[in-house]
């Protein structure tokens, strides 16, 4: 059966994050993203596939024309596949950032780093990430993309920072110039890694929370390190086995 104008009219809004949050919905299109969050064990709400694409123990699939994907696409070149999955944000506990590790991301807004920043969490199987409000949008297309299947997979909650970092007991680690060498710290069972943006660093009221300063050592002229790659080396450096 054809698609109705208002369902294609549905699925192209959710391009828009405030159809995205009026409807509780969000849409991810393309093979090789649906292909990576259906074998994580994402549950889609929605599947729209032109015959193109048939991938085996798929759960219901809306055939639809190439036609009809054109219209629905996000894209100038339209995928064979596009998803539908619901908004799910999964409150901040009280007390959450004392355990584990937490990766806080404070207010990046470029989606291609807080993408490339939960594929960092996943590899180093950190406890959760927390995103401030005013960084990019968890459920962008660009975001989804470009974690490569960890949306999938990681704890994500959205909190104010400040508030969420208040009164905590774990280390609150902040990448600064004038810290210590992180090559300096010990491995770490519970800590919370604060990530600024690139254009202004912390925030603040975040930076005010701040309880150690790390940085890491600089031999050339760069002035200044991508904020995932930041995010990489300190997570690795945590993960490291305890110095006897």
């Amino acid at each position: 059966m054809p698609l109705t104008k208002a369902e294609i009219s549905r699925l192209r809004s959710l391009q828009e994050k405030k159809h995205r949050e009026a409807l509780g919905l969000f849409v991810v299109e393309g093979e090789k993203v649906i292909g990576e969050l259906l074998a994580a064990g994402f549950p889609f709400a929605e599947l729209y596939a032109t015959e193109a694409w048939a991938p085996a123990g798929t759960a219901a699939v809306t055939r639809v024309s190439p036609t009809e994907m054109a219209r629905i696409s996000h894209y100038p070149t339209p995928a064979s596949v596009l998803a539908v999955g619901r908004l799910a944000r999964a409150p901040l506990a009280p007390g959450a950032l004392d355990r584990g590790l937490t990766l806080a991301l404070d207010g990046i807004q470029d989606p291609g780093n807080v993408g490339t920043l939960l594929r960092i969490a996943d590899w180093f199987a950190l406890d959760r990430v927390v995103l401030a409000p005013d960084g990019a949008d968890l459920f962008s297309q660009k975001v989804i993309n470009a974690s490569m299947g960890s949306f999938a997979r990681v704890r994500v909650h959205t909190a104010p920072l400040a508030e969420a970092l208040a009164g905590g007991t774990a280390p609150v680690l902040g990448c600064d110039l004038g810290g210590e060498d992180v090559h300096a710290l010990p491995a770490l069972r519970d800590a919370v890694i604060v990530i600024g943006s690139e254009g202004r660093g912390l925030s603040p009221a975040v930076a005010a929370r701040v309880t150690r300063r790390v940085t890491i050592p600089k031999f050339g002229g760069a002035e200044s390190l991508n904020a995932a790659v930041a995010a990489g080396i300190v997570c690795d450096q945590l993960r490291r086995p305890a110095r006897g």
